[in-house]
């Protein structure tokens, strides 16, 4: 009896051994899986910071691959596109902030963003991205980002100067509130003038609004630093938006499809004829319709003028007519695609046909994209010119008729592209020549010779800034030529040409 309760006893005592081992080893299981599921977060959440804020903690812990795997990696590193290398911040004491308004045109208003990143780097300010026109004569409500690829703007100048998308909440309140400063900058004015007055009611008001923002910097005497920082800004932060970039390069793919192709900025639109009073070749109800519009713009001081005088002096555009006659007589292909870089031209097809008869590969925009492509540019004045900065910086000849702020932009960024072929017609010689053409004082070969002389250095061809003391209006613009930014520099180019 006494056998059977010790063996009882110590089968009990077995079972409660096995019992207390296998929860020992249940509870040493639940802890390994407790600590591997946290180490396995910890290194999820080391990957996710390290591919966020820079240290590759991970990264150089690769898996041990196969020959195979091996092989794909390769192939896979090599057809990647390196991520593209940031600036390193700009450190600096930020003296207040600046708003700016820009007025006009596209290239108006790309010129005054340029001069404003300048003039906020040399003042440490911290720039808000700019405000674009929707008042003007366009009325396009495009807004910065619809324009310019807005974060390659900000994140590519980031070594220069502070650019944010808004102000703080704090500041922007203010505003909200109307406790602001607003004013425009003095016309031409040299930097230091943004140093003495400017920054002072910043520093006052810690926030200041710069409306009127185009010719507010001067084209010479700037510290070097200054015309590299505008070239810089305009030759590289101002990209436009991924898809006017792709419908750009769609259209040039087109052009170049059909081979060479020159781009004429035929600047003979209503507007541009209202404002300058040029009525050349008009009808007498359309210099009515024209001069009602000037007269409808109080913006537009000018209103009593002589178009014989003003076109006698080189400012008008050319008409369509002399421009055929022009081209001709540079002995331009008249098999060439000429790509018509303007809005509607004002007269429609009746002042476009001789044109039309001496260049017949006459081609828009709206003649080689879909109607759909489009559609979300029109009633955008600015995207759509856009469109023709991109198809003119890439055409074989570029010619603009009249001097205005695109033909200038797109003469300079030609330049700094490598001297490209721009035929910078001098108006004033011209129409004294069409004239005396016209009226049978020149044969065509005469008169084909002296355009030909007259334009032989106007080009594009290197050559250094007119600088005309106290007349900055009358002295060569800035953006056509920067040689300060180009290569060969001017005086190699002086020297070449003494040799």
């Amino acid at each position: 009896m006494g056998l059977k309760v010790t063996a009882l006893a110590e089968s009990r005592l077995e079972k409660l051994k096995s019992s207390m081992s296998s929860k020992s080893r249940m509870k040493l299981w639940m802890i390994r899986i407790t600590t591997s599921v946290l180490i396995w977060i910890c290194l999820v959440q080391l990957t996710i910071l390290g591919e966020t804020w820079g240290p590759r903690v991970l990264k150089g812990w690769p898996p041990c691959p196969s020959h195979e795997s091996a092989a794909v990696l390769a192939v896979k590193s090599s057809t990647e596109v390196p991520a593209r290398v940031l600036p390193p911040k700009r450190v600096y004491r930020n003296n207040g902030y600046l708003m700016v308004s820009c007025n006009g045109g596209l290239n108006q208003m790309r010129s005054a963003i340029c001069d404003m990143v300048a003039i906020a780097r040399y003042l440490n300010v911290t720039l808000i991205v700019p405000e674009l026109d929707k008042t003007s004569f366009w009325a396009d409500p495009s807004e910065f980002q619809d324009i310019f690829d807005v974060d390659h703007f900000i994140m590519s100048l980031r070594d220069e100067v502070r650019i944010l998308k808004e102000l703080p909440p704090r500041l922007k309140r203010r505003i909200e509130l109307g406790v602001t400063h607003t004013m425009a900058p003095i016309s031409w004015s040299d930097i230091s003038y943004y140093h003495n007055q400017i920054l002072p009611l910043i520093q006052q008001y810690k926030v200041v609004h710069l409306n009127r923002t185009d010719a507010r910097l001067a084209n010479n005497g700037q510290p070097m630093e200054i015309q590299k920082l505008r070239c810089r800004v305009n030759f590289g932060a101002l990209k436009f938006t991924p898809q006017i970039e792709e419908l750009g390069r769609k259209v040039v793919r087109i052009l170049r499809q059909e081979g060479p192709f020159m781009v004429l900025h035929l600047r003979y639109e209503m507007d541009m004829l209202a404002f300058s009073g040029c009525t050349q070749g008009c009808k007498q109800e359309e210099v009515e319709e024209l001069t009602r519009m000037r007269y409808a713009y109080p913006w537009w001081k000018e209103k009593i003028i002589n178009s014989d005088l003003k076109r006698r002096d080189g400012l008008c555009p050319l008409t369509p007519e002399e421009t055929a006659l022009t081209l001709r007589a540079l002995d331009i292909d008249p098999s060439i695609q000429v790509y018509i870089a303007a809005g509607e031209i004002y007269g429609g097809e009746r002042r476009m046909a001789s044109l039309a008869a001496a260049y017949p590969n006459l081609v828009r925009k709206e003649t080689l994209l879909e109607s759909s492509e489009l559609r979300f540019f029109q009633n955008h004045s600015s995207q759509m010119a856009a469109l023709d900065y991109l198809v003119s910086l890439e055409s074989d000849i570029f010619v603009p008729t009249y001097d205005g702020n695109m033909a200038k932009v797109v003469e300079g960024h030609r330049r700094y592209l490598g001297y490209k072929k721009t035929i910078l017609l001098d108006r004033k010689h011209l129409v004294d020549l069409i004239d005396q053409h016209n009226a049978g004082s020149l044969t065509w070969d005469e008169f084909s010779t002296a355009v030909k002389e007259a334009h032989a250095e106007r080009m594009g061809n290197p050559t250094k800034r007119l600088v005309i003391q106290d007349r900055p209006k009358e002295e060569d613009y800035f953006y056509s030529n920067p040689w300060e930014c180009l290569e060969p520099s001017y005086e190699d180019e002086l020297n070449l040409s003494s040799m």
